[in-house]
């Protein structure tokens, strides 16, 4: 799948929708993370974990390719959206409760800026992982213009001028709550936890939604932080 220009555009409109729409919104960022990762394994017959699966829009993707694929989620009443039995298991992103070397494929979208420990969850998902398989990770890093979530771009002020703001223009609290529910990740810490962990390689990095000729923008510190938006790691598990 080719990272080009009209691609961002289709998300990027996709995005807008996400309140008012957030079914056509997560199917088409499913369907095109599928296709991201086939590019890079076949899911035919491969066991993935999706951490933070919530509702299963991913993990429904990732079955149409052919993978087996389970849902951990701390919320019990996100996992009522799994549409296959079983494929939905109540754990925590930072204990999972799976065994070591169990899963083919390891997957989150934007769940790690919301966990109080962020490199201990892509451990957890390291340890998961069978050798050779797949870590395929992305988070909202903290400095981009959606750093804040709903909160944005507010948080530049501070998370707490943010949500204090939001709940005054809003009559109630945001549902990511600064040092609650939303903690300041970077995309310099992540690439700094890649490269010194001892159990994975990193085999990519790059910006999500972007065409692929930002992904540059990665290697520029400080820009990376406010232009990246969304970074992906791609990781190999060790032996």
């Amino acid at each position: 799948m080719r990272a080009d220009l009209a691609r961002s555009i289709r998300l990027f409109r996709a995005f807008t929708t996400e309140q008012a729409k957030p079914d056509a919104y997560y199917t088409t960022l499913a369907a095109d993370t599928a296709a991201q990762l086939v590019d890079r394994v076949s899911l035919a017959g491969a066991t993935v974990l999706d951490v933070g699966g919530g509702p299963g829009y991913f993990a429904d993707a990732f079955r149409r390719a052919g993978a087996r694929c389970v849902c951990v989620d701390v919320d019990a009443g996100e996992l009522t959206g799994q549409g296959t039995p079983g494929s939905g298991v109540l754990g925590s992103a930072l204990e999972l409760p799976l065994a070591d070397g169990s899963v083919d494929v390891c997957f989150s979208s934007n769940v790690l800026e919301h966990v109080p420990d962020p490199w201990r969850m892509a451990g957890e998902m390291a340890r998961v992982t069978r050798e050779g398989g797949l870590i395929f990770l992305a988070y909202t890093n903290w400095l981009s213009p959606w750093g804040g979530h709903e909160t944005s771009p507010w948080h530049y002020l501070g998370g707490e001028h943010a949500a204090r703001r939001y709940a005054r223009v809003h009559g109630r609290q945001p549902k990511n709550r600064y040092g609650r529910s939303l903690f300041p990740v970077s995309v310099a810490h992540g690439l700094r936890w890649a490269r010194s962990a001892r159990d994975v390689e990193l085999v990519d990095a790059f910006p999500r939604y972007l065409p692929w000729w930002c992904r540059p923008l990665v290697k520029v510190p400080v820009v990376r932080e406010f232009v990246t938006w969304n970074l992906v790691l791609v990781l190999r598990k060790l032996g």
